[in-house]
């Protein structure tokens, strides 16, 4: 096939009709997405540190849903340690009751509500647990920070990682008829001032541990709160490095648009002109 020769006028405004198309196209791109870089294609060195900047966020997400969950986990035992408070100290008011009662039969039945109630102190521990992790009952909340870290950065753990139980706490039920023991009650009263000294251990005990929670508690929180703003960071730092600006590539396109109708324009006059020529020989 023979080459079909063009003039300079008309190949020049091809060129500069194909360089604009080239160009409004791209703008157009760019607005359909937002991202002025789309792939490596475009700037590899801007798509990988954006990508590398979104990975790291991706992890840091992951530990923050760790995080709050922990946050749940150490909430639970709280409420445990609350409840087993309350319980505690109802225990005490029974024996502060006992005490002053001098009738044996009423004191036999104080005796047994407050056996009861060490019972549901111990249930109410069993049942304080969170997502498989109960820190009340032995078991030990491990929560990362770092995605890095190979190994826990906080390992939570609540009384050695024994069971927090009245025997634990150092409550004793009391046998049968022991706050009734002696004619003159001495026996019974002095079992009742024991379990009340083991009740005001096992209370300090409980806000002891609760306190503790508290402390590793608001550092998770911290922490939770400092990789939401990192991860924050992160993305905005990816952004700044793929995302177009939106105005700008905007008004591009809109010029682009106005030299390609004015290159096209300028391709009909220079095809006139060649006409022009033809037409000598006519």
């Amino acid at each position: 096939m023979s080459q079909v020769a063009l003039s300079a006028g008309i190949r020049d405004t091809l060129l500069t009709i194909q360089r604009t198309t080239r160009s409004a196209t791209e703008a157009e791109q760019r607005l359909a997405t937002g991202l002025k870089v789309n792939s490596a294609i475009d700037n590899p060195l801007a798509f990988f540190t954006a990508a590398g900047l979104r990975d790291r966020s991706t992890d840091l997400a992951g530990l923050q849903d760790r995080m709050q969950q922990a946050t749940r986990t150490i909430a639970a035992a709280n409420t445990g340690i609350e409840g087993m408070k309350k319980l505690l100290e109802t225990a005490q008011g029974l024996a502060n009751s006992a005490a002053a009662e001098q009738d044996q039969t009423v004191r036999q039945q104080l005796q047994q509500q407050f056996n009861d109630i060490l019972v549901q102190v111990d249930d109410l521990m069993e049942n304080s647990g969170y997502g498989g992790v109960n820190l009340l009952n032995g078991g030990t909340l491990r929560v990362m920070f770092d995605p890095n870290d190979t190994t826990a950065s906080l390992a939570l753990t609540v009384n050695g990682g024994t069971a927090l139980d009245v025997a634990t706490l150092g409550v004793v039920s009391t046998a049968t008829g022991g706050w009734t023991n002696g004619a003159s009650d001495t026996v019974g009263d002095a079992a009742i001032q024991t379990q009340l000294t083991q009740l005001r251990t096992a209370i300090t005990s409980l806000r002891t541990e609760a306190s503790r929670l508290g402390a590793n508690n608001a550092v998770i929180t911290t922490r939770q709160e400092f990789t939401e703003n990192m991860i924050n960071t992160l993305k905005a730092g990816a952004d700044d490095w793929t995302l177009a600006d939106l105005n700008e590539e905007g008004a591009k396109l809109t010029s682009l648009n106005t030299r390609n109708q004015i290159a096209q324009t300028a391709l009909a006059l220079a095809a006139q002109r060649d006409q022009s020529v033809l037409r000598l020989f006519g």
